[in-house]
């Protein structure tokens, strides 16, 4: 295992804990600043940081933020509001360093990005970035989608599909501007983008199901139960496996599923492949594996294009489903290719029969040939 992704095993130092960072992601005047205003209401939310983008394109109340600069950090723990200049990269240091050096201790991040912002360069950060990787984790990806525009949005900016496509949990916002229920077609056609994300259409959970996100990293036993619905979903398909849904933005998802177990060398190698060839394709890949080698313990892992979090084994089985599925939410990539490869993998390392027993030396002739 000297891959890439093997590679990972074992990064994480034994009792080492990491902040869980959640990115809230929306198109804009898709509501994603009302979720977070109503987040901030919250009277317990000591420990959080709140981290917004382009502060000027949106509005939060003056009680909350003291300092309105263009990287504006809110530590919404009733006590302080402090603003820090820089890139993403500066801000999650600072309030990591601010920490350690006997600040309030911080809890969970929240990054809430611009409108227009592709989610993909702040999760490489949190996941890629040295600086950032060994103090923080990716809990996961919310995103706001306004109901009565989602079509149009859609349809003529490539940034919509992708904040749809790497989201965990999608909330659909004005809902009550259409004055119908929300259609079958816009249902069928986030499910196109996503199989795999968790859709909220009921407005009062919405705040809920943002902060259990912020306590749930993304490798948590929760995030793969059946109960949550969060991790994998039946995805009905019509045509071709690998078709590009109509209006999809060339974004394309599937899931590989394996009954049987897979070899540890196999599976490590195939995704290694995969990772090498097809990175920059590849907008979230996360998955459940059952690996013969630890078929009581499932490796849990995700990741956006090159970069993957250290792997996880979890204890148990979060359900009876102890079935191998990665899903991939990818730009052009084919599932059936993608499968056959695997099969490949497998084939060439399947374990060989033992060899057949040597004669015992002390049982050799002693004549002379």
């Amino acid at each position: 295992m000297t891959g890439h992704f093997s590679s990972l095993l074992g990064a994480d130092q034994p009792g080492q804990v990491r902040v869980p960072v959640t990115v809230l992601t929306g198109f804009l005047g898709s509501g994603k600043t009302t979720l977070l205003n109503e987040l901030l209401r919250e009277p317990d939310l000591h420990g959080t940081a709140v981290i917004v983008n382009e502060f000027g394109e949106i509005g939060i109340d003056h009680d909350l933020i003291a300092n309105t600069t263009e990287d504006t950090i809110l530590l919404a723990n009733g006590c302080m509001c402090c603003a820090v200049r820089g890139d993403l990269i500066g801000a999650l240091v600072g309030l990591a360093e601010r920490g350690a050096s006997g600040g309030s201790a911080l809890r969970h991040v929240l990054i809430e990005t611009s409108g227009l912002a592709d989610p993909a360069p702040i999760l490489r950060t949190v996941m890629g970035e040295p600086a950032v990787k060994d103090r923080f984790t990716l809990a996961g990806v919310c995103c706001t989608v306004d109901a009565v525009l989602a079509h149009g949005t859609l349809d003529r900016y490539s940034e919509a599909a992708r904040q749809v496509a790497m989201a965990d949990h999608l909330f659909l916002t004005k809902a009550d501007l259409l004055g119908e229920p929300i259609s079958q077609e816009l249902l069928d056609r986030l499910r196109s983008l996503n199989p795999t994300a968790a859709v909220h259409q009921e407005r009062g959970e919405y705040v809920a199901v943002l902060r259990q996100t912020m306590q749930t990293p993304a490798s948590d036993a929760r995030s793969f139960s059946a109960e949550s619905g969060s991790f994998y979903r039946p995805v009905a398909t019509t045509g071709e496996a690998g078709d590009a849904p109509a209006h999809s933005g060339g974004i394309t998802s599937f899931v590989i599923a394996r009954d049987d177990p897979l070899p540890r060398d196999s599976f490590f190698a195939w995704l290694d492949m995969v990772i090498a060839m097809r990175g920059e394709d590849l907008l979230r890949v996360k998955g459940i594996v059952n690996l013969q080698e630890q078929p009581e313990q499932p490796l849990v892992f995700h990741g956006v294009q090159h970069l993957y979090q250290p792997p996880e084994s979890l204890p148990a089985w979060p359900s009876a489903d102890r079935r191998t599925r990665i899903v991939f939410i990818t730009r052009g990539v084919d599932a059936e290719s993608m499968d056959e490869s695997l099969r490949v993998f497998e084939r060439r390392r399947r374990p060989r029969p033992p060899a057949a027993s040597s004669p015992d030396p002390s049982s050799k002739s002693t004549e002379t040939p």
